[in-house]
């Protein structure tokens, strides 16, 4: 898989996804991961890419132009371009298993006050990490590059060790123990100790259920919504 990055601060993105899961799988090549500055595509000497917005308001905009010339010479049949925003889709599990079935992923980060609205149509998918405003979007695209990369065959010497993990399921991960047995008092549940894969199994799920009622009962509702949706579907096709 090919990932390029489309910010004025390369250095971010190289550096933050060069070490643990991320630099491994970059070592091995399981993703190829660019970076490529607008500023290369600036128009005058001082390689400017950010202007006053019409109408005033607080802040720079970033140009359109030098967006546009990057995105141009990066797109190829195939590629997907999303851009960091704080009005995009809100990025979670389902949309990185997604993402990471694509074969050319562009990222474009927006910083300063925002970018030209003219740039929209030039993306296909604007994509935020949630309801709050980051400097810029370097952070935004290394964390989804991140829960891309970790579904990309080959990451895990193991596959399919993802597949318990918390969102799976509409799930939180049931919590997890290791050694000593006891520790401060407090002991690993019997249960994980006898060997019997079964319990185990039928244990975790209890317990994940019971932690997503507790924390995230918003992911129940959720999966209920989708599954009376399908349903319905169902029902009117026959």
């Amino acid at each position: 898989m090919k990932i390029d990055v489309i910010t004025a601060f390369e250095e971010m993105i190289d550096h933050t996804l060069s070490h643990s899961i991320v630099g491994r799988a970059r070592k091995a090549g399981i993703i190829k991961l660019g970076t490529l500055s607008p500023r290369e595509f600036a128009e005058d000497k001082h390689k400017t890419i950010d202007d006053r917005p019409y109408g005033g308001g607080p802040g720079m905009l970033m140009k359109a132009e030098p967006l546009y010339q990057a995105i141009s010479k990066l797109r190829k049949k195939g590629s997907y371009v999303i851009l960091t925003s704080p009005r995009g889709q809100v990025f979670n599990q389902e949309l990185a298993k997604k993402l990471a079935k694509k074969r050319h992923l562009i990222f474009v980060c927006g910083h300063y006050e925002g970018i030209d609205a003219r740039i929209y149509p030039e993306v296909d998918l604007e994509v935020s990490l949630g309801d709050f405003i980051l400097t810029g979007g370097e952070l935004a695209a290394c964390v989804m590059i991140d829960a891309i990369t970790r579904l990309r065959p080959g990451t895990f010497k193991k596959e399919g060790v993802t597949s318990s993990e918390s969102f799976e399921g509409h799930l939180l991960e049931a919590p997890q123990y290791t050694r000593p047995e006891v520790w401060r008092g407090r002991k690993v549940p019997a249960v994980l100790l006898n060997g019997n894969h079964k319990e185990i199994e039928a244990w975790k799920h209890e317990q994940a259920l019971a932690l997503t009622k507790q924390l995230r009962p918003d992911l129940l509702e959720n999966a209920s919504q989708k599954s009376k949706k399908v349903q319905k579907k169902k029902i009117r096709r026959k």
